[in-house]
């Protein structure tokens, strides 16, 4: 499966502007699977937001299912989603060409920075499968908490609960050695592929250097983004590869008991 994250700078709170700019960077790519954006991509990462909120079937979003069914791949990344008057929710949204939305709303708000006071926590974790790949969904600061991505043995078929993690963030360039080093310990931990999408560039509060990767189950990363800089990077997802380093080294056989249960 062929994966592309976009690492962009983001246009702070202007939804339409920054669709377009993703759309001629989206315009040029070609045989791809799959196309992973940074964490509020639309407006940047808000945590006061209302005015910035879009609705849950948001014009976005529809971009969203154009862009997977003109490109037959699948399109994802979070939105700052308004329902009712007053209830926020940071949406990962994972959109497939025939018009499927599968969703994960962000469980671990980050209280350092107040999105807890505005924005309601998901209460689920997420997987998807696509094109023969199992999929989970995390945003951000759900990288800091192990037992909540832990993967571990399906039950009905003895088989992993996931091949893959996206991770889309808006993560500061003061903590970016923590993200670089922590990406590459959730793929090792969990024998899996790993998507980290950053964005780059500056709002009102940080500045980010993206550091948008992505890694095998090894921690050897397959393809990167240049630091600080607008960019694409590519890497073939390959379970074949993955599935015979699980058979030659089964580890998640003897997985915690703690961390069994991401609930």
């Amino acid at each position: 499966m062929k994966t592309t994250i976009v690492q962009t700078d983001i246009i702070w709170g202007k939804p339409k502007e920054n669709v377009l700019r993703l759309a001629k960077v989206i315009d040029g790519l070609t045989e791809v699977d799959l196309i992973v954006l940074p964490e509020m991509f639309t407006t940047g990462f808000v945590t006061s937001p209302k005015g910035f909120a879009e609705s849950p079937d948001c014009d976005s979003l529809q971009w969203m299912k154009r862009i997977a069914a003109q490109k037959d791949c699948a399109v994802a990344g979070s939105i700052a989603i308004q329902e009712g008057c007053d209830k926020f929710f940071n949406r990962f949204y994972f959109v497939k060409p025939d018009g499927d939305v599968v969703i994960y709303d962000k469980k671990h708000l980050f209280t350092f920075g107040g999105e807890d006071k505005t924005f309601t926590a998901g209460s689920e974790r997420v997987t998807v499968e696509w094109r023969g790949v199992r999929i989970l969904l995390q945003i951000c600061y759900d990288l800091r908490f192990p037992c909540f991505s832990r993967n571990r043995l399906r039950t009905e078929t003895g088989k992993p609960d996931y091949d893959m993690i996206l991770y889309v963030a808006s993560w500061p360039t003061v903590r970016i050695g923590v993200w670089k080093t922590l990406l590459r310990a959730r793929a090792i931990e969990n024998q899996c592929y790993v998507a980290g999408v950053n964005r780059v560039g500056t709002d009102p509060y940080c500045e980010y250097s993206g550091g948008s990767a992505l890694i095998d189950p090894y921690g050897v990363t397959l393809a990167s983004c240049s630091d600080s800089v607008e960019g694409t990077a590519v890497a073939d997802i390959d379970i074949d590869s993955l599935n015979r380093f699980r058979a030659k080294f089964p580890v998640l056989n003897d997985a915690d008991i703690l961390c069994t249960d991401p609930k």
